[in-house]
């Protein structure tokens, strides 16, 4: 593999020195981690943009929080740390709420809080809801303030009215919170970007964006209005992973990178993108992510080129997540009210069983839907199929929902 050099610095040496500070955390349990994230201040920096209306900046790579985290000490955490990943994604939910502790347990251990940018999440939409789930953050993280909460997987414009945001302005004024804005991956991502540009008190949005939807005429004037209202876009699920468990595979390296840093590169290469968040559950992947965050070359037409001729072999494999069509093709057939299915809900969670391998995650998930959306045996899902414009066979992978999920 190429190892060119850029800014003094190899990928290998990248590598090479995250290994290090990986050991030296591993052999000491955690105990010296202050004097480690001290250490070595030659390491290259992972560059940083301004995160919209919020006027500060935030590496290019973020860590992912769903999986959870060591509840004493996580290495990656610290590691991270070392080529300034300093923004942790997290969210009252995650690893079934264990998240926001296991990260407080390192911020209190490391002595981080003031190293750290910390987001996290509220399920709860309503304002009520919202403030008293601040409340329970900030004592999960044992700390007196999140630098950005978002309302989590927001996909209901009405949410966004002016009792949140009063409620809002509050938090703020009380510092619990110090920015504001939503993650979003439902169907409608283009209508609530939209919203977000319209409406002044939200300076951020976490948003589903991958190599499949470089084209999407619609996603791209919605994320022009949101970066021109000065919204911070932050892409989550940039991997575009697909319900089939190795179609990865078929990805052809014809330059440095495999395509899980290749697909980051790309997205980092649109202006408009403050971040991408990553799931990183290894030190082995975050070093990677790491590697392809710090090298400053671009991807070459040959690299482009393959990212592209991927995203068409495999675009019946990946689930867009728009229930719009699908769903709506199963009213008539089974899915009435009351038992309508969750297409979109049940294939991501097949896919972190296939893909992601996170079988107990997966099937967690799926027991919180309501008993009828997860009788799937009972309904035929042809009409979904054929409803599918990128054509996913819908029938086949919610078969195997009730296979491996259920």
């Amino acid at each position: 593999m190429n190892d060119d050099r850029r800014d003094g610095i190899t990928r290998r040496k990248v590598l090479a020195l995250g290994g290090a500070v990986s050991a030296a955390l591993l052999a000491e349990g955690g105990l010296g981690a202050a004097r480690v994230l001290a250490a070595e201040p030659e390491l290259p920096q992972i560059p940083r943009r301004v995160l919209g209306k919020t006027g500060k900046k935030i590496p290019i790579l973020l860590m992912g929080g769903d999986g959870g985290f060591d509840k004493v000490f996580d290495p990656r955490l610290a590691e991270g740390l070392r080529f300034g990943l300093d923004y942790v994604d997290a969210a009252d939910c995650y690893a079934g709420g264990t998240c926001e502790t296991s990260l407080g347990a390192f911020l209190k251990r490391a002595s981080a809080r003031d190293k750290m940018w910390i987001t996290s999440k509220s399920d709860a939409h309503d304002p009520a809801g919202f403030a008293k789930t601040v409340d329970q953050s900030l004592a999960r993280l044992g700390t007196t303030y999140v630098d950005l909460m978002f309302l989590h997987n927001l996909g209901d414009a009405r949410h966004l009215n002016p009792e949140l945001a009063a409620t809002v302005a509050k938090l703020k004024e009380q510092g619990k919170i110090r920015h504001f804005g939503f993650s979003t991956h439902t169907g409608n991502v283009v209508e609530m970007l939209h919203l977000a540009a319209k409406t002044p008190w939200v300076e951020a949005v976490m948003f589903r964006y991958n190599f499949r939807k470089y084209g999407d005429k619609e996603l791209n004037a919605a994320m022009d209005a949101a970066h021109a209202a000065g919204v911070g876009l932050i892409a989550m699920k940039t991997q575009g992973s697909e319900a089939e468990r190795d179609a990865w595979k078929q990805f052809q390296q014809n330059g440095r990178w495999t395509k899980h840093q290749a697909v980051l590169k790309s997205v980092w290469s649109d202006a408009r993108i403050t971040a991408a968040v990553s799931g990183m559950d290894t030190l082995d992947k975050l070093r990677q992510n790491i590697a392809a965050a710090v090298d400053k070359s671009d991807l070459t037409a040959a690299e482009e080129g393959e990212i592209q001729r991927y995203a068409a072999l495999t675009r019946s494999l990946a689930c867009d997540g728009c229930d719009q069509h699908c769903g709506a093709a199963m009213r008539g057939h089974g899915g009435e009210a009351g038992a309508q299915p969750q297409i979109a809900d049940t294939l991501r969670y097949l896919m972190y069983h296939d893909t992601y391998g996170r079988t107990d995650r997966a099937r967690e998930l799926f027991a919180t839907l309501p008993a009828p959306a997860r009788d799937l045996a009972r309904l035929d899902f042809g009409p979904a199929s054929r409803a599918c414009p990128h054509g996913v066979d819908v029938a086949a992978l919610m078969q195997r929902a009730v296979t491996v999920l259920a």
